[in-house]
């Protein structure tokens, strides 16, 4: 990254206790709740579960707006991605703001009408190659409280899968890939840059096993795009953390967090303000990870670990710290290319999905969404809680916070945030072809949750907002005053299977256009009665 070294070594507990925010700072230095002076909360009143409506529907109480949406132009040659993803807001010194957002896949019959198995072009790859990635758009709070996305500002840029992404130490010779894709979640570090997450990589580039010292190409995943057919670029390449710098708008692929299906990348601080990240392996029968930073104010280097939960114990994934691995990587990065891998042979627990994870501000536990493992009979998922000592301790204590399923009203979870009051909110995550079919059916289209802290429905599950069509809402994130919840609609209508005969039209009415990802607002009297 071209970064000043100074601005990164100076992070000290000053820096960390901005970082993670004045609640939890005040918590963890008073062993006080900051919630404890407040007034019960009055009932929150859900949504109808089923109310099969091409629409956002939102809890009384809250409003929603269009911010900004696929296709919209925000700079000259540039467009604003699909599919879009996890959200962040990036302030710069002179007080202006600007949204990241990912773009984590597209369907080519929604995006130009081709279908799949359609024979792959050039000039069809380039299209959909400026797809994914991320947009960096500037927004703005306006004097009424709402937010405008300002599409002509110097601010705004695109990370694309025609981007020249370096890699942070080389992978077989090889310095940089071509572009960043599959851009599910992400996070934000205290030195000020976004880590955007490349997590099914596979379903664009294939993936590689290896057997015997022979590496074997495997075929695409269930995207079918093609994009081998006219320029195949290695697996390898693809499958890591990426860390934008908005101030210089440089990228890097972050080789030490690993290669798999990453969720996301969520940063904490240890006490001492080591920095922290957590990051969910997004597929059946895959791992927790954690890795601890070697430097401050930097990711480059440091120790990744895997989660065993019979254990209780995060282990190292370090050539020179366990002779298993030692006899089966020449190095480590090769480790570092093949984690998965290297996670069996040390005894990482199997999960089911482990997606989006989030640190809860007042007791600093650890909260992992386990969206469900369909193979094993798990329909339904569940919330983990892990609970350390400390954010470098290798020792953990972990039960299930909420069990996904009827008894608890929700399924499948996916995107977390907690809101300065220590609230739980979550979106779900039931795939298209499954919605309003059993034993999904009677959880309705996917949603929007809050799970209270205090008052009389506190640990309660309440659906504050359904999504459209085969749409799910992801990477919910609160503006500063809290007053203001960002969130994505990704894939409305995705399972469409012919142009013109779209099974969503949102966020238009027009039943013959095509849907459209895009970013909402939600603002109302009941999300400042949560929050505040």
């Amino acid at each position: 990254m071209n970064e000043k070294k100074e601005d990164n070594s100076n992070w000290s507990r000053r820096n960390f206790i901005k970082f993670v925010g004045a609640s939890t700072a005040m918590t963890s230095l008073s062993g006080c709740s900051t919630l404890s002076n407040k007034k019960p909360m009055e009932p929150i009143v859900g949504i109808d579960l089923n109310s099969g409506i091409d629409d956002i529907i939102l809890a009384e109480g809250l409003k929603h707006k269009v911010l900004i949406k696929e296709g919209d132009r925000i700079g000259r040659g540039i467009r604003f991605g699909t599919n879009n993803d996890y959200l962040n807001l990036h302030t710069f010194s002179d007080g202006r703001t600007a949204l990241w957002v990912n773009h984590e896949s597209l369907s080519p019959i929604l995006l130009h009408g081709r279908k799949q198995f359609f024979k792959m072009t050039k000039s069809l790859l380039r299209n959909e190659r400026k797809q994914v990635g991320g947009s960096f758009v500037e927004v703005q709070k306006q004097d009424d409280g709402s937010w405008k996305a300002l599409k002509k500002s110097d601010l705004n840029f695109r990370l694309s899968g025609l981007t020249k992404v370096p890699f942070s130490r080389p992978i077989d010779g090889a310095t940089s890939a071509l572009g960043s894709l599959a851009n599910c979640s992400g996070g934000y570090t205290p030195w000020g840059t976004i880590l955007t997450c490349e997590e099914n990589y596979d379903h664009f580039y294939g993936e590689v096993e290896f057997s015997g010292g022979k590496r074997k190409r495997l075929p695409n995943g269930n995207y079918n795009l093609n994009w081998d057919e006219v320029d195949p670029r290695p697996p390898e390449h693809y499958g890591w953390v990426v860390e934008v710098n908005p101030e210089s708008r440089s990228f890097e692929k972050l080789i030490s967090l690993g290669r798999f299906a990453h969720e996301c990348a969520t940063v904490a601080a240890s006490k001492d303000g080591t920095p922290i990240v957590y990051s969910g392996d997004d597929a059946n029968d895959e791992c927790l990870y954690k890795f601890i930073s070697s430097e401050p104010g930097s990711l480059k280097n440091g120790t990744l670990y895997v989660a065993s939960l019979e254990k209780k114990k995060w282990l190292p994934l370090d050539v020179e710290q366990d002779f298993r691995l030692k006899a089966a990587f020449k190095n480590q990065t090769e480790l570092l290319i093949r984690t998965r891998e290297a996670a069996k042979i040390v005894g990482g627990t199997p999960l089911a999905r482990p997606e989006d994870i989030d640190v809860d501000p007042i007791s600093g536990d650890v909260f992992v969404a386990l969206t469900n493992n369909k193979d094993k009979g798990n329909f339904h998922g569940e919330i983990l809680k892990i609970s350390e000592w400390d954010k470098k301790s290798l020792r953990f204590k972990h039960k299930t916070f909420k069990a996904g399923g009827t008894e608890n009203g929700f399924s499948c979870p996916d995107n977390m945030a907690f809101d300065s009051n220590g609230n739980l909110w979550v979106t779900s995550d039931i795939s298209g072809g499954s919605l309003g079919k059993k034993p999904y059916k009677e959880f309705g289209y996917n949603g929007l949750f809050v799970i209270p802290r205090r008052g009389p429905q506190a640990g309660q599950v309440i659906k504050v907002a359904s999504a459209p069509v085969e749409a799910e809402l992801t990477g919910p994130f609160f503006s500063p005053d809290q007053k203001t919840l960002f969130l994505s609609v990704q894939h409305p209508g995705e399972k469409t299977k012919e142009p013109g005969r779209y099974t969503s039209t949102w966020p238009r009415k027009n039943k013959r256009l095509k849907p459209l990802s895009a970013v909402i607002t939600i603002t109302g009297p009941l999300l400042e009665r949560i929050t505040s």
